[in-house]
């Protein structure tokens, strides 16, 4: 099987680059200069100069520099097509991601998340920020249920354990906020926002 799935990826590479692969590789090196220099239209430009819709590769880095050059709208088509290109891939969900929590468009980038997480349960940095995402809707339960996701992988993260401290506090489970308070102490001696979650704990 897994040999099956890396000839998909490679024919995807190869059917993308043909007989072209050195001038694409150049055309690469020369957006990579360019975004260095923060000019990312010309970044855009050079690569659609030898734009291929079937290519992973240059969907994904349009989608990037579209995101940079605050266009939003052309930073999610090219991210649209390269999920579509290769469905299974979380690198262009999580480069979604970007363009979307721009727009604001929050149901949206939980539903980036939901679907990395559906191909990797234990994704540390989709359970993360889906347990900020919830935690500023206030949606306190499931931030909790995300960011215990993540501590049970890293259990001395020092923001992992004070983002599931506070919850903790938010939903009354005051035991488990004062453990979480003390063991961010452990890690960050005197944190003044670690002691004044203690201090609220009655």
């Amino acid at each position: 099987m897994k040999k099956i799935i890396l000839f998909v990826v490679l024919s995807f590479t190869i059917d993308a680059f043909g007989q072209d692969s050195k001038k694409i590789q150049n055309a690469f090196q020369q957006s990579y200069s360019f975004e260095s220099k923060f000019d990312y239209k010309s970044a855009i430009l050079v690569l659609k100069s030898v734009y291929y819709e079937k290519s992973y590769e240059l969907n994904l880095r349009l989608g990037w520099l579209n995101y940079l050059d605050s266009n939003q709208t052309a930073s999610i088509s090219y991210y649209q097509k390269a999920i579509s290109i290769m469905p299974s891939a979380i690198e262009p969900k999580f480069g979604m991601v970007y363009p979307l929590s721009v727009m604001g468009k929050w149901d949206d980038v939980i539903k980036q998340y939901d679907l990395i997480l559906k191909a990797d349960p234990n994704q540390t940095t989709a359970n993360y920020r889906l347990g900020l995402i919830y935690y500023n809707q206030a949606q306190f339960d499931k931030a909790k249920y995300y960011f215990e996701k993540f501590l049970l992988l890293y259990p001395f993260d020092y923001d992992a354990v004070m983002m599931s401290a506070w919850v903790n506090l938010m939903v009354g489970k005051n035991a488990e906020a004062k453990a979480l308070f003390d063991r961010a102490l452990l890690i960050s001696p005197g944190d003044k926002m670690a002691i004044e979650g203690l201090g609220m704990i009655r």
